[in-house]
């Protein structure tokens, strides 16, 4: 009796199945995933669209500023690579809502909820947006440029990269260092201006300074012309007080930046040389011992 009436159970449930599907409009079922398929088709369709003529422009843009004169090439590709982003960025979000509010989902409640996970997030990102903030703005501002010379903080060199989030400066010893963005709080540039460059000879407090100046002159006479990256100068100062009684004859040059040491130390060796030639001796440091 019992194997009889778990038969019937067994029978009676595909029955109800099919009197399930029977209920089920077919045919409004199919206009409703034709319907829906149609509609993503065409926001796809529509997003491909805005996502390929905000490009256009966004190129055709940059082309002109690049071509402008003064403008780096290296700020415009950063900047241009960063303008494309965005537009992506943007026109991904948009159509993922549409998408989402095509297929019925809740997209205001995922956002209350996003937004939530969104704080908790942004806590602990704090140092990354203060980093993109403040790389977007060095940027913007053409601040420092991919081969400038800086000082930034305690670091020294040229600026190999610059980023969203770091900026890489080659220290003149070799070292690369990485610097977080948010950290750059004063941009030194020794780039963009001429530099100078002075030349101080030590010199004794009797020395003749009639034959110095005439030695001084002859060296400028001969060597000026032939640097090219003296771009004002040079200015003799004269005799001037160094500290601890010792004197030095300084020369003073406004050069082409990035070459005001070797201008330093090529006219700082023919003075000497020429001086020694005419007779005038140097004084040297004094040498001290220590046990």
């Amino acid at each position: 009796m019992r194997y009889i009436t778990f038969t019937t159970a067994v029978t009676a449930q595909p029955s109800a199945w099919i009197r399930y599907f029977q209920r089920i409009n077919w045919s409004q079922v199919l206009d409703k995933i034709l319907g829906t398929a149609l509609e993503i088709v065409l926001f796809t369709i529509l997003f491909l669209l805005v996502n390929s003529i905000g490009k256009r422009l966004i190129n055709r843009g940059f082309k002109s500023y690049t071509n402008r004169p003064g403008v780096s090439s290296t700020r415009s590709k950063t900047m241009h690579t960063l303008s494309i982003n965005v537009l992506g960025y943007t026109v991904f979000f948009f159509y993922m809502y549409a998408i989402l509010s095509v297929l019925g989902v809740p997209v205001g409640s995922l956002l209350a909820g996003a937004g939530i996970v969104g704080i908790a997030l942004g806590l602990g990102a704090q140092g990354f947006v203060a980093d993109v903030v403040t790389g977007f703005f060095i940027l913007l501002e053409g601040q420092i440029d991919v081969g400038d010379a800086v000082r930034l903080g305690a670091v020294t060199g040229t600026v190999t990269a610059v980023g969203l989030r770091t900026t890489i400066v080659k220290s003149y010893d070799g070292t690369i260092n990485y610097i977080p963005n948010r950290n750059i709080t004063i941009v030194s540039n020794l780039s963009r201006s001429n530099m100078q460059a002075l030349v101080s000879l030590p010199m004794r407090a009797d020395a003749d300074l009639t034959a110095v100046r005439e030695v001084i002159d002859q060296v400028n006479d001969q060597l000026v012309p032939k640097v090219k990256a003296i771009r004002q100068g040079p200015e003799v100062l004269g005799m001037t007080e160094t500290g601890n009684g010792s004197f030095a004859y300084q020369v003073k040059f406004l050069t082409q930046n990035g070459e005001q040491l070797a201008v330093q130390r090529q006219f700082l060796a023919a003075y000497i040389e020429a001086l020694h030639k005419a007779g005038i001796d140097l004084p040297s440091a004094a040498l001290t011992l220590t046990k």
